[in-house]
């Protein structure tokens, strides 16, 4: 007696009835195995682009709107700050910065952000070098892997910016004159520097000579010559100290000598109340983030624990409901030698089948749906999604499965093993 094929045979008898419990419960693993996922690659996106980094300087407004724009590129900047203002946070022997990096914000390429700063931010955040060199002269640019891959860019190949940082489209975007060359492809890192075009701080500000004011109205930068923009030394941070005061950033990425020390505690508090920057602590920020969205996991929670508990009862509602409907069957199973056991087993085998189905189901709903949400986080933040990436808690996500499958079962179960063979067949019952 195959008791796994009779267990199926049973389960499709009553197809409709099957099928809602399949889906219920399909729905509940689907929702656990999309908030698991959802936050396992949030807290690894959020991790990897810390980068060890300390302290965000930028202009006054939002903290954490400037913590998202320079460190994970999502959002708007804040605004500019002049380097004569943040001239102090470029001294070697300043008491708590050990070492800093620039950023300029403000343009793109086919909605990937042009950041103007120095090499020096790629072993901040442990990119490598795939094929080419840094950047060294303006206008040339090192581009991340998703940004040569989407794009079809390779080295020698040559693009043209647009103002702004977001791609609206050729009739609504501002075109800069000038050519940007590929000298660079960055190694897949999986931090923000994947979806980043690398250039220098220089190339940012002619850039935009004629957009913001700095250069003269009228005059004519189509005809720009590279050779004017160069700058053949490395731009190291005392380089860009050599520059105009009046020539503006967007921000400062901080590293501290010693993030546990008293000054280094205070020395947010005492740029934000005594000058006209703005200080932001990456870590604090990015945990009031995490601190919203486990509020939001928390509600979805409790919507995922009723629809389970919904599920579970589903099942044992349709076994239960089927004992009255297959009492005779088991009745004549126990004349043809079947046991108890074998009762129980059959009906325990009906509840594990409908657990590992929605099993099977809600995984692929959970992943189909990351499918769509990584195509839709891709085209508006250029973030990239694994929605094919099954995790371990996955793995232990089919032991609840079957638990519950079980759970749901028992009681029917006994009941089947209970069957009274003489009361059943003549009709007592």
């Amino acid at each position: 007696m195959n008791l796994v094929r009779l267990s199926w045979k049973n389960l499709t008898f009553k197809p409709l009835s099957a099928l809602l419990s399949i889906l219920l419960f399909a729905l509940s693993i689907g929702l656990i195995s999309l908030l698991l996922s959802l936050r396992k690659q949030a807290d690894e996106q959020f991790d990897n682009n810390l980068a060890g980094i300390n302290l965000v300087v930028g202009a006054k407004g939002s903290p954490l709107e400037l913590t998202l724009n320079s460190m994970y590129h999502v959002g708007y900047a804040t605004g500019n700050v002049p380097l004569g203002k943040i001239k102090a946070f470029f001294n070697p022997k300043h008491p708590i910065v050990e070492d800093v990096v620039p950023l300029s914000v403000g343009d793109s390429y086919k909605g990937y952000r042009i950041v103007g700063t120095i090499p020096k931010i790629l072993d901040w955040y442990g990119a490598g070098i795939a094929e080419g060199k840094i950047w060294q002269h303006d206008f040339e640019v090192v581009i991340g892997e998703e940004v040569a891959r989407v794009n079809g860019l390779k080295l020698g190949s040559k693009f043209k910016s647009n103002h702004g940082i977001i791609d609206e489209g050729d009739e609504n975007n501002i075109e800069h004159d000038d050519d940007f060359t590929v000298v660079g492809i960055l190694a897949p890192s999986s931090t923000v520097m994947d979806q980043l075009v690398l250039t220098t701080n220089q190339t940012y500000w002619h850039s935009h000579e004629g957009h913001d004011g700095t250069a003269a109205d009228g005059e004519d930068h189509a005809g720009h010559d590279h050779a004017d923009h160069q700058h053949t030394e490395d731009h190291a941070p005392t380089s860009l100290m050599d520059e105009d005061p009046e020539k503006e950033i967007t921000s400062l990425l901080v590293k501290y000598r010693n993030a546990s020390s008293f000054q280094a505690l205070n020395f947010p508090r005492n740029i934000n109340e005594n000058t006209d920057l703005l200080a932001a602590n990456p870590a604090y920020e990015i945990s009031e983030v995490r601190r919203q969205f486990d509020s939001g996991q928390r509600i979805l929670g409790i919507l995922v624990l009723a629809i389970t508990i919904v599920s579970a009862l589903s099942i044992f509602i349709a076994l239960f409901s089927a004992l009255r409907d297959r009492r005779y069957e088991l009745a004549l199973m126990r004349t043809m030698g079947a046991g108890r056991g074998k009762l129980f087993l059959l009906i325990i085998l009906e509840g594990l089948m409908v657990a590992v189905i929605g099993y099977v189901l809600g995984l692929l709903l959970s992943h189909g749906i990351l499918s769509l949400m990584a195509a839709n986080i891709t085209d508006d933040f250029r973030y990239s999604l694994s929605p094919w990436r099954f995790l371990p808690e996955e793995v232990w996500l089919l032991a609840v499965a079957l638990f519950i499958g079980f759970l749901a079962a028992v009681i029917p179960a006994v009941q089947a093993s209970r069957t009274d063979i003489a009361d059943t067949l003549t009709g007592n019952n």
